[in-house]
Protein backbone atom coordinates (compact mmCIF):
# COMPACT_ATOMS: atom_id res chain seq x y z
CA UNK A 1 0.00 0.00 0.00
CA UNK A 2 1.44 3.36 -1.06
CA UNK A 3 1.54 5.60 2.06
CA UNK A 4 1.33 8.76 -0.09
CA UNK A 5 -2.28 7.84 -0.90
CA UNK A 6 -3.21 8.80 2.66
CA UNK A 7 -1.72 12.24 2.02
CA UNK A 8 -4.11 12.64 -0.90
CA UNK A 9 -6.99 11.33 1.21
CA UNK A 10 -6.41 14.14 3.70
CA UNK A 11 -8.36 16.53 1.48
CA UNK A 12 -11.33 14.16 1.66
CA UNK A 13 -11.06 14.20 5.46
CA UNK A 14 -10.95 18.01 5.35
CA UNK A 15 -14.11 17.98 3.22
CA UNK A 16 -15.72 15.57 5.69
CA UNK A 17 -14.90 17.93 8.56
CA UNK A 18 -16.37 20.86 6.62
CA UNK A 19 -19.54 18.90 5.85
CA UNK A 20 -19.97 17.89 9.49
CA UNK A 21 -19.37 21.44 10.69
CA UNK A 22 -21.88 22.91 8.23
CA UNK A 23 -24.52 20.36 7.23
CA UNK A 24 -25.19 19.13 10.79
CA UNK A 25 -27.30 22.27 11.12
CA UNK A 26 -29.74 20.81 8.59
CA UNK A 27 -30.51 17.89 10.90
CA UNK A 28 -30.53 19.34 14.40
CA UNK A 29 -30.15 23.11 13.96
CA UNK A 30 -33.77 23.98 14.64
CA UNK A 31 -33.97 21.50 17.55
CA UNK A 32 -30.82 22.85 19.26
CA UNK A 33 -31.73 26.48 18.65
CA UNK A 34 -35.20 25.94 20.14
CA UNK A 35 -33.51 24.40 23.24
CA UNK A 36 -35.44 21.15 22.88
CA UNK A 37 -32.28 19.10 22.33
CA UNK A 38 -28.90 19.82 23.89
CA UNK A 39 -26.03 20.35 21.47
CA UNK A 40 -23.99 17.52 23.03
CA UNK A 41 -26.92 15.08 22.67
CA UNK A 42 -27.44 16.18 19.07
CA UNK A 43 -23.73 15.78 18.32
CA UNK A 44 -23.65 12.22 19.72
CA UNK A 45 -26.75 11.18 17.73
CA UNK A 46 -25.30 12.82 14.62
CA UNK A 47 -21.99 11.00 15.04
CA UNK A 48 -23.61 7.57 15.37
CA UNK A 49 -26.13 8.20 12.59
CA UNK A 50 -23.64 9.66 10.12
CA UNK A 51 -21.11 6.85 10.54
CA UNK A 52 -23.83 4.17 10.31
CA UNK A 53 -25.32 5.76 7.19
CA UNK A 54 -21.91 6.07 5.55
CA UNK A 55 -20.95 2.43 6.18
CA UNK A 56 -24.30 0.74 5.54
CA UNK A 57 -25.81 2.80 2.72
CA UNK A 58 -23.06 5.10 1.48
CA UNK A 59 -22.29 3.17 -1.71
CA UNK A 60 -25.67 4.06 -3.24
CA UNK A 61 -24.82 7.76 -3.48
CA UNK A 62 -21.10 7.47 -4.09
CA UNK A 63 -21.37 8.04 -7.86
CA UNK A 64 -24.07 10.73 -7.72
CA UNK A 65 -21.98 13.47 -9.34
CA UNK A 66 -19.93 11.24 -11.66
CA UNK A 67 -21.79 12.41 -14.77
CA UNK A 68 -20.43 15.93 -14.34
CA UNK A 69 -16.79 14.89 -14.66
CA UNK A 70 -14.75 11.70 -14.74
CA UNK A 71 -11.76 12.57 -12.54
CA UNK A 72 -9.03 10.10 -13.49
CA UNK A 73 -5.98 11.21 -11.48
CA UNK A 74 -5.36 11.08 -7.74
CA UNK A 75 -3.89 14.60 -7.74
CA UNK A 76 -7.02 15.93 -9.42
CA UNK A 77 -9.27 14.12 -6.94
CA UNK A 78 -7.25 15.60 -4.06
CA UNK A 79 -7.65 19.14 -5.34
CA UNK A 80 -11.37 18.80 -6.12
CA UNK A 81 -12.03 17.66 -2.55
CA UNK A 82 -9.66 20.25 -1.05
CA UNK A 83 -11.17 23.15 -3.01
CA UNK A 84 -14.71 22.19 -2.05
CA UNK A 85 -13.66 21.76 1.59
CA UNK A 86 -11.92 25.14 1.68
CA UNK A 87 -15.00 26.94 0.39
CA UNK A 88 -17.37 25.13 2.76
CA UNK A 89 -15.00 25.78 5.69
CA UNK A 90 -14.89 29.48 4.84
CA UNK A 91 -18.70 29.69 4.72
CA UNK A 92 -18.89 27.73 7.99
CA UNK A 93 -16.59 30.21 9.75
CA UNK A 94 -18.93 33.01 8.67
CA UNK A 95 -21.84 31.02 10.13
CA UNK A 96 -23.66 30.50 6.83
CA UNK A 97 -25.32 27.17 5.90
CA UNK A 98 -24.12 26.16 2.43
CA UNK A 99 -24.36 23.01 0.36
CA UNK A 100 -21.38 20.65 0.21
CA UNK A 101 -22.89 19.29 -3.00
CA UNK A 102 -22.77 22.79 -4.50
CA UNK A 103 -19.12 23.12 -3.57
CA UNK A 104 -18.23 19.71 -5.02
CA UNK A 105 -20.17 20.47 -8.22
CA UNK A 106 -18.28 23.73 -8.62
CA UNK A 107 -14.91 22.08 -7.96
CA UNK A 108 -15.62 19.31 -10.50
CA UNK A 109 -16.48 21.91 -13.14
CA UNK A 110 -13.23 23.70 -12.28
CA UNK A 111 -11.35 20.44 -12.90
CA UNK A 112 -13.20 19.97 -16.20
CA UNK A 113 -12.26 23.47 -17.36
CA UNK A 114 -8.61 23.05 -16.38
CA UNK A 115 -8.20 19.66 -18.06
CA UNK A 116 -10.33 20.37 -21.12
CA UNK A 117 -12.87 17.71 -20.17
CA UNK A 118 -16.54 17.85 -21.11
CA UNK A 119 -19.15 18.96 -18.57
CA UNK A 120 -22.63 17.54 -19.01
CA UNK A 121 -24.52 20.81 -18.70
CA UNK A 122 -27.90 19.11 -19.04
CA UNK A 123 -27.19 17.33 -15.74
CA UNK A 124 -25.81 20.56 -14.29
CA UNK A 125 -28.95 22.50 -15.22
CA UNK A 126 -31.15 19.84 -13.64
CA UNK A 127 -29.16 20.00 -10.40
CA UNK A 128 -29.29 23.82 -10.43
CA UNK A 129 -33.07 23.68 -10.85
CA UNK A 130 -33.34 21.64 -7.64
CA UNK A 131 -31.30 24.28 -5.81
CA UNK A 132 -34.29 26.57 -6.40
CA UNK A 133 -37.05 23.96 -6.13
CA UNK A 134 -35.94 22.36 -2.84
CA UNK A 135 -36.20 25.44 -0.56
CA UNK A 136 -39.45 26.51 -2.26
CA UNK A 137 -40.98 23.05 -1.79
CA UNK A 138 -39.81 22.78 1.81
CA UNK A 139 -41.25 26.20 2.57
CA UNK A 140 -44.54 25.10 0.98
CA UNK A 141 -44.67 21.88 3.04
CA UNK A 142 -43.68 23.66 6.27
CA UNK A 143 -46.36 26.30 5.76
CA UNK A 144 -49.24 23.85 5.39
CA UNK A 145 -47.93 21.17 7.79
CA UNK A 146 -47.49 23.74 10.54
CA UNK A 147 -51.02 25.04 10.01
CA UNK A 148 -52.37 21.49 10.11
CA UNK A 149 -50.43 20.56 13.25
CA UNK A 150 -51.52 23.70 15.07
CA UNK A 151 -55.19 23.06 14.24
CA UNK A 152 -54.83 19.47 15.47
CA UNK A 153 -53.26 20.67 18.73
CA UNK A 154 -56.12 23.13 19.24
CA UNK A 155 -58.70 20.36 18.83
CA UNK A 156 -56.93 17.74 20.98
CA UNK A 157 -55.78 20.23 23.67
CA UNK A 158 -52.81 18.08 24.72
CA UNK A 159 -51.32 19.11 28.06
CA UNK A 160 -48.26 21.28 27.62
CA UNK A 161 -46.02 18.87 29.58
CA UNK A 162 -47.07 15.90 27.43
CA UNK A 163 -46.69 17.99 24.28
CA UNK A 164 -43.19 18.97 25.35
CA UNK A 165 -42.21 15.32 25.90
CA UNK A 166 -43.70 14.18 22.58
CA UNK A 167 -41.98 17.00 20.71
CA UNK A 168 -38.59 16.14 22.20
CA UNK A 169 -39.00 12.48 21.23
CA UNK A 170 -40.11 13.47 17.74
CA UNK A 171 -37.12 15.78 17.28
CA UNK A 172 -34.66 13.10 18.41
CA UNK A 173 -36.17 10.40 16.17
CA UNK A 174 -36.40 12.71 13.16
CA UNK A 175 -32.86 13.93 13.82
CA UNK A 176 -31.51 10.38 14.03
CA UNK A 177 -33.07 9.49 10.69
CA UNK A 178 -31.73 12.73 9.24
CA UNK A 179 -28.24 11.94 10.54
CA UNK A 180 -28.34 8.51 8.92
CA UNK A 181 -29.43 10.09 5.63
CA UNK A 182 -26.70 12.71 5.91
CA UNK A 183 -24.05 9.99 6.14
CA UNK A 184 -25.60 7.83 3.42
CA UNK A 185 -26.23 10.63 0.91
CA UNK A 186 -23.20 12.85 1.47
CA UNK A 187 -20.38 10.39 2.00
CA UNK A 188 -20.23 10.13 -1.79
CA UNK A 189 -19.42 13.85 -1.92
CA UNK A 190 -16.71 13.41 0.71
CA UNK A 191 -14.98 10.24 -0.50
CA UNK A 192 -16.54 9.52 -3.90
CA UNK A 193 -13.66 11.00 -5.91
CA UNK A 194 -11.23 8.63 -4.14
CA UNK A 195 -13.03 5.36 -4.85
CA UNK A 196 -10.79 4.72 -7.85
CA UNK A 197 -7.70 4.86 -5.62
CA UNK A 198 -9.09 3.21 -2.48
CA UNK A 199 -6.07 1.87 -0.51
CA UNK A 200 -8.13 -0.41 1.74
CA UNK A 201 -8.67 -4.13 1.12
CA UNK A 202 -11.65 -6.25 2.12
CA UNK A 203 -11.44 -7.80 5.59
CA UNK A 204 -12.95 -11.23 6.25
CA UNK A 205 -13.42 -12.80 9.68
CA UNK A 206 -15.81 -15.73 9.43
CA UNK A 207 -19.28 -14.41 8.64
CA UNK A 208 -18.11 -10.85 9.28
CA UNK A 209 -17.02 -8.90 6.20
CA UNK A 210 -15.84 -5.28 6.11
CA UNK A 211 -15.25 -4.16 2.54
CA UNK A 212 -12.53 -1.74 1.50
CA UNK A 213 -15.21 0.71 0.37
CA UNK A 214 -16.87 0.57 3.79
CA UNK A 215 -13.50 1.25 5.44
CA UNK A 216 -13.03 4.28 3.18
CA UNK A 217 -16.50 5.52 4.08
CA UNK A 218 -15.86 4.90 7.79
CA UNK A 219 -12.85 7.20 7.56
CA UNK A 220 -14.99 9.87 5.91
CA UNK A 221 -17.76 9.35 8.47
CA UNK A 222 -15.34 9.91 11.35
CA UNK A 223 -14.15 13.13 9.70
CA UNK A 224 -17.79 14.31 9.45
CA UNK A 225 -18.31 13.48 13.12
CA UNK A 226 -15.23 15.51 14.14
CA UNK A 227 -16.66 18.46 12.20
CA UNK A 228 -19.96 18.09 14.08
CA UNK A 229 -18.32 18.26 17.52
CA UNK A 230 -15.78 20.94 16.73
CA UNK A 231 -17.67 23.61 14.81
CA UNK A 232 -21.33 22.77 14.05
CA UNK A 233 -22.99 24.78 16.82
CA UNK A 234 -22.49 28.19 15.21
CA UNK A 235 -24.20 27.22 11.96
CA UNK A 236 -26.98 25.49 13.91
CA UNK A 237 -27.78 28.78 15.64
CA UNK A 238 -27.84 30.63 12.29
CA UNK A 239 -30.40 28.21 10.88
CA UNK A 240 -32.43 27.93 14.06
CA UNK A 241 -32.56 31.54 15.32
CA UNK A 242 -31.08 34.07 12.91
CA UNK A 243 -33.67 33.64 10.12
CA UNK A 244 -36.87 33.58 12.19
CA UNK A 245 -37.82 32.52 15.74
CA UNK A 246 -39.12 28.94 16.00
CA UNK A 247 -41.18 27.11 18.59
CA UNK A 248 -40.32 23.45 19.35
CA UNK A 249 -43.29 22.32 17.25
CA UNK A 250 -42.08 24.52 14.42
CA UNK A 251 -38.62 22.97 14.68
CA UNK A 252 -40.16 19.51 14.36
CA UNK A 253 -42.21 20.57 11.29
CA UNK A 254 -39.06 21.95 9.60
CA UNK A 255 -37.18 18.67 10.05
CA UNK A 256 -40.13 16.62 8.74
CA UNK A 257 -40.62 18.95 5.76
CA UNK A 258 -36.92 18.80 4.89
CA UNK A 259 -36.95 14.99 5.06
CA UNK A 260 -40.04 14.88 2.82
CA UNK A 261 -38.39 17.01 0.13
CA UNK A 262 -35.21 14.93 0.21
CA UNK A 263 -37.37 11.82 -0.19
CA UNK A 264 -39.21 13.27 -3.21
CA UNK A 265 -35.94 13.84 -5.07
CA UNK A 266 -34.34 10.52 -4.06
CA UNK A 267 -37.05 7.83 -4.18
CA UNK A 268 -36.86 5.43 -7.10
CA UNK A 269 -40.03 3.75 -5.81
CA UNK A 270 -41.97 7.02 -6.00
CA UNK A 271 -40.64 7.69 -9.49
CA UNK A 272 -41.78 4.26 -10.64
CA UNK A 273 -45.21 4.66 -8.97
CA UNK A 274 -45.83 8.03 -10.62
CA UNK A 275 -44.79 6.72 -14.03
CA UNK A 276 -46.95 3.61 -13.72
CA UNK A 277 -50.11 5.74 -13.39
CA UNK A 278 -49.08 8.16 -16.13
CA UNK A 279 -48.08 11.11 -13.93
CA UNK A 280 -44.95 13.28 -14.42
CA UNK A 281 -41.94 12.03 -12.47
CA UNK A 282 -39.61 13.95 -10.17
CA UNK A 283 -35.94 13.94 -11.25
CA UNK A 284 -33.64 11.84 -9.08
CA UNK A 285 -30.84 14.33 -8.45
CA UNK A 286 -28.80 15.37 -5.40
CA UNK A 287 -30.71 17.95 -3.35
CA UNK A 288 -29.15 20.33 -0.85
CA UNK A 289 -30.46 19.74 2.64
CA UNK A 290 -28.99 23.15 3.59
CA UNK A 291 -31.23 24.92 1.12
CA UNK A 292 -34.25 22.78 2.02
CA UNK A 293 -34.09 23.50 5.75
CA UNK A 294 -33.73 27.25 5.19
CA UNK A 295 -36.85 27.15 3.01
CA UNK A 296 -38.67 25.33 5.82
CA UNK A 297 -37.76 27.96 8.40
CA UNK A 298 -38.92 30.75 6.08
CA UNK A 299 -42.20 28.89 5.42
CA UNK A 300 -43.10 28.85 9.11
CA UNK A 301 -41.91 32.42 9.52
CA UNK A 302 -44.44 33.50 6.89
CA UNK A 303 -47.28 32.01 8.94
CA UNK A 304 -46.41 33.81 12.15
CA UNK A 305 -45.41 37.17 10.73
CA UNK A 306 -43.37 37.85 7.62
CA UNK A 307 -41.94 40.90 9.37
CA UNK A 308 -40.24 38.59 11.89
CA UNK A 309 -38.17 36.99 9.12
CA UNK A 310 -34.73 38.52 8.95
CA UNK A 311 -34.62 38.95 5.22
CA UNK A 312 -31.09 40.36 5.38
CA UNK A 313 -29.92 36.99 6.77
CA UNK A 314 -31.90 35.14 4.08
CA UNK A 315 -30.26 37.38 1.49
CA UNK A 316 -26.78 36.61 2.84
CA UNK A 317 -27.53 32.88 2.72
CA UNK A 318 -28.93 33.14 -0.82
CA UNK A 319 -25.84 35.04 -1.95
CA UNK A 320 -23.65 32.36 -0.37
CA UNK A 321 -25.54 29.72 -2.38
CA UNK A 322 -24.77 31.56 -5.61
CA UNK A 323 -21.15 32.17 -4.66
CA UNK A 324 -20.35 28.64 -3.44
CA UNK A 325 -20.13 26.75 -6.80
CA UNK A 326 -18.56 29.72 -8.60
CA UNK A 327 -15.87 30.25 -5.97
CA UNK A 328 -15.23 26.49 -5.70
CA UNK A 329 -14.70 26.28 -9.48
CA UNK A 330 -12.27 29.23 -9.49
CA UNK A 331 -10.37 28.00 -6.42
CA UNK A 332 -10.06 24.50 -7.90
CA UNK A 333 -8.84 25.86 -11.26
CA UNK A 334 -6.15 28.05 -9.66
CA UNK A 335 -5.03 25.37 -7.19
CA UNK A 336 -4.81 22.78 -9.98
CA UNK A 337 -2.48 25.12 -11.87
CA UNK A 338 -0.10 25.35 -8.89
CA UNK A 339 -0.36 21.66 -8.07
CA UNK A 340 0.59 20.72 -11.63
CA UNK A 341 3.10 23.43 -12.57
CA UNK A 342 4.73 24.26 -9.23
CA UNK A 343 4.57 20.95 -7.37
CA UNK A 344 4.78 18.71 -10.45
CA UNK A 345 1.78 16.54 -9.54
CA UNK A 346 -0.42 14.75 -12.07
CA UNK A 347 -3.95 16.16 -12.02
CA UNK A 348 -5.12 14.49 -15.23
CA UNK A 349 -4.06 11.19 -16.74
CA UNK A 350 -3.79 11.58 -20.50
CA UNK A 351 -6.59 9.64 -22.17
CA UNK A 352 -7.24 8.61 -25.75
CA UNK A 353 -10.53 9.38 -27.44
CA UNK A 354 -11.00 7.92 -30.90
CA UNK A 355 -14.15 7.90 -33.00
CA UNK A 356 -14.33 4.70 -35.04
CA UNK A 357 -16.53 3.46 -37.87
CA UNK A 358 -17.71 0.62 -35.62
CA UNK A 359 -18.88 3.19 -33.07
CA UNK A 360 -20.82 5.12 -35.71
CA UNK A 361 -22.49 1.90 -36.83
CA UNK A 362 -23.31 1.19 -33.19
CA UNK A 363 -25.12 4.56 -32.97
CA UNK A 364 -27.02 3.85 -36.19
CA UNK A 365 -29.16 6.50 -37.88
CA UNK A 366 -28.82 8.91 -34.96
CA UNK A 367 -25.51 10.14 -36.41
CA UNK A 368 -24.51 11.27 -39.91
CA UNK A 369 -21.43 9.09 -40.42
CA UNK A 370 -20.45 10.83 -43.66
CA UNK A 371 -20.28 14.25 -41.98
CA UNK A 372 -17.95 12.82 -39.33
CA UNK A 373 -15.62 11.08 -41.79
CA UNK A 374 -12.88 13.68 -41.19
CA UNK A 375 -13.01 13.03 -37.43
CA UNK A 376 -13.01 9.22 -37.60
CA UNK A 377 -9.79 7.47 -36.49
CA UNK A 378 -8.19 10.68 -35.22
CA UNK A 379 -6.80 10.59 -31.67
CA UNK A 380 -7.83 13.22 -29.13
CA UNK A 381 -6.27 13.57 -25.68
CA UNK A 382 -9.30 15.15 -23.99
CA UNK A 383 -13.04 14.69 -24.23
CA UNK A 384 -13.43 18.42 -24.81
CA UNK A 385 -11.24 18.35 -27.91
CA UNK A 386 -13.26 15.50 -29.45
CA UNK A 387 -16.57 17.17 -28.64
CA UNK A 388 -15.41 20.39 -30.30
CA UNK A 389 -14.47 18.43 -33.44
CA UNK A 390 -17.86 16.64 -33.47
CA UNK A 391 -19.77 19.90 -32.94
CA UNK A 392 -17.83 21.55 -35.78
CA UNK A 393 -18.63 18.71 -38.17
CA UNK A 394 -22.25 18.37 -37.03
CA UNK A 395 -23.35 21.67 -35.45
CA UNK A 396 -27.01 20.58 -35.35
CA UNK A 397 -26.34 17.28 -33.56
CA UNK A 398 -28.35 17.08 -30.31
CA UNK A 399 -26.28 17.83 -27.22
CA UNK A 400 -26.97 14.50 -25.53
CA UNK A 401 -26.11 12.54 -28.69
CA UNK A 402 -22.83 14.41 -28.97
CA UNK A 403 -21.98 13.64 -25.34
CA UNK A 404 -22.83 9.96 -25.82
CA UNK A 405 -20.50 9.78 -28.83
CA UNK A 406 -17.70 11.29 -26.76
CA UNK A 407 -18.26 8.92 -23.83
CA UNK A 408 -18.29 5.88 -26.12
CA UNK A 409 -15.08 7.02 -27.84
CA UNK A 410 -12.87 6.61 -24.76
CA UNK A 411 -10.25 3.95 -25.53
CA UNK A 412 -9.82 1.67 -22.51
CA UNK A 413 -8.54 -1.64 -23.95
CA UNK A 414 -10.39 -3.80 -21.40
CA UNK A 415 -9.11 -7.38 -21.09
CA UNK A 416 -11.39 -9.88 -19.36
CA UNK A 417 -8.87 -11.47 -17.00
CA UNK A 418 -9.91 -14.94 -15.72
CA UNK A 419 -7.90 -14.34 -12.53
CA UNK A 420 -10.34 -11.58 -11.49
CA UNK A 421 -13.45 -13.66 -12.12
CA UNK A 422 -13.30 -15.35 -8.71
CA UNK A 423 -13.61 -11.98 -6.93
CA UNK A 424 -16.76 -11.15 -8.89
CA UNK A 425 -18.21 -14.60 -8.22
CA UNK A 426 -17.50 -14.22 -4.50
CA UNK A 427 -19.65 -11.09 -4.32
CA UNK A 428 -22.66 -13.34 -4.89
CA UNK A 429 -24.56 -10.44 -6.48
CA UNK A 430 -24.36 -11.06 -10.22
CA UNK A 431 -26.72 -13.80 -11.41
CA UNK A 432 -25.39 -17.15 -12.74
CA UNK A 433 -26.42 -16.53 -16.37
CA UNK A 434 -24.73 -13.15 -16.41
CA UNK A 435 -21.60 -14.62 -14.83
CA UNK A 436 -21.52 -17.39 -17.42
CA UNK A 437 -21.75 -14.84 -20.26
CA UNK A 438 -18.82 -12.97 -18.69
CA UNK A 439 -16.81 -16.17 -18.30
CA UNK A 440 -17.24 -16.93 -22.02
CA UNK A 441 -15.30 -13.71 -22.79
CA UNK A 442 -12.20 -14.68 -20.79
CA UNK A 443 -8.91 -13.37 -22.25
CA UNK A 444 -10.71 -11.23 -24.84
CA UNK A 445 -9.79 -7.55 -25.15
CA UNK A 446 -12.24 -4.80 -26.04
CA UNK A 447 -11.13 -1.38 -27.27
CA UNK A 448 -14.21 0.37 -25.94
CA UNK A 449 -16.39 -0.16 -22.88
CA UNK A 450 -19.56 -0.33 -25.00
CA UNK A 451 -18.07 -3.26 -26.95
CA UNK A 452 -17.82 -5.32 -23.76
CA UNK A 453 -21.39 -4.35 -22.81
CA UNK A 454 -22.58 -5.41 -26.28
CA UNK A 455 -20.68 -8.69 -26.10
CA UNK A 456 -22.30 -9.49 -22.75
CA UNK A 457 -25.76 -8.71 -24.15
CA UNK A 458 -25.04 -10.97 -27.13
CA UNK A 459 -24.06 -13.74 -24.70
CA UNK A 460 -27.36 -13.69 -22.83
CA UNK A 461 -30.53 -11.55 -22.81
CA UNK A 462 -29.95 -11.21 -19.06
CA UNK A 463 -27.37 -8.50 -19.83
CA UNK A 464 -29.50 -6.67 -22.41
CA UNK A 465 -30.81 -3.23 -21.49
CA UNK A 466 -34.42 -2.44 -22.34
CA UNK A 467 -35.59 0.76 -24.11
CA UNK A 468 -34.86 3.79 -21.94
CA UNK A 469 -38.34 4.49 -20.55
CA UNK A 470 -39.37 5.27 -16.97
CA UNK A 471 -41.06 1.88 -16.58
CA UNK A 472 -37.84 0.12 -17.57
CA UNK A 473 -35.63 2.15 -15.21
CA UNK A 474 -35.65 -0.32 -12.28
CA UNK A 475 -34.65 -3.23 -14.56
CA UNK A 476 -31.96 -1.23 -16.36
CA UNK A 477 -30.54 0.08 -13.09
CA UNK A 478 -30.14 -3.48 -11.83
CA UNK A 479 -28.15 -4.36 -14.95
CA UNK A 480 -26.13 -1.14 -14.66
CA UNK A 481 -25.13 -1.99 -11.08
CA UNK A 482 -23.80 -5.36 -12.26
CA UNK A 483 -22.00 -3.68 -15.16
CA UNK A 484 -20.38 -1.26 -12.71
CA UNK A 485 -19.07 -4.23 -10.70
CA UNK A 486 -17.60 -5.74 -13.86
CA UNK A 487 -15.96 -2.47 -14.89
CA UNK A 488 -14.58 -1.92 -11.38
CA UNK A 489 -12.92 -5.33 -11.63
CA UNK A 490 -11.41 -4.95 -15.10
CA UNK A 491 -10.76 -1.22 -15.57
CA UNK A 492 -7.52 0.10 -14.07
CA UNK A 493 -7.75 2.34 -11.00
CA UNK A 494 -6.60 5.95 -11.20
CA UNK A 495 -3.13 6.88 -10.01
Amino acid sequence: MDPTIFLYLSSGLFLGWSLGANDAANVFGTAVASRMVKFRTAAIILTIGVIAGAIVSGAGAAHTLSKLGAINALGGAFMVAFSAAAVVAWMTITGLPVSTTQAVVGAIIGWNLFTGSVTDYSVFKTICATWIASPVLTGFFSYFLYKGVMKWLEKTQIHIIRLDALTRIGLVVAGALGAYSLGANNIGNVMGVFIGANPFRDLHAGVFEFSGLQQLFLLGGIAIAVGVFSYAKRVMMTVGTSIAPLTPVGAFVVIISTSLVLFLFASEGLEFALASIGLPTIPLVPVSSSQAVVGGVVGIGLIKNAKNIKWSVVGRIGLAWIQTPVIAALVCYVFLFFLQNVFGQTVYNASEYRLSNQLLVHHGDAVDAKALSAVVSKNFTTSGALKSAIDKALPDLPYKTSLKLVDDSLVEAITVDPAKFAALEKLNVIGPKRLEALRSLNDKTFTYRWELVQALADGTPEWKLKPNTVLNKPYNKEIQKDLDLVMDAYVAKMK
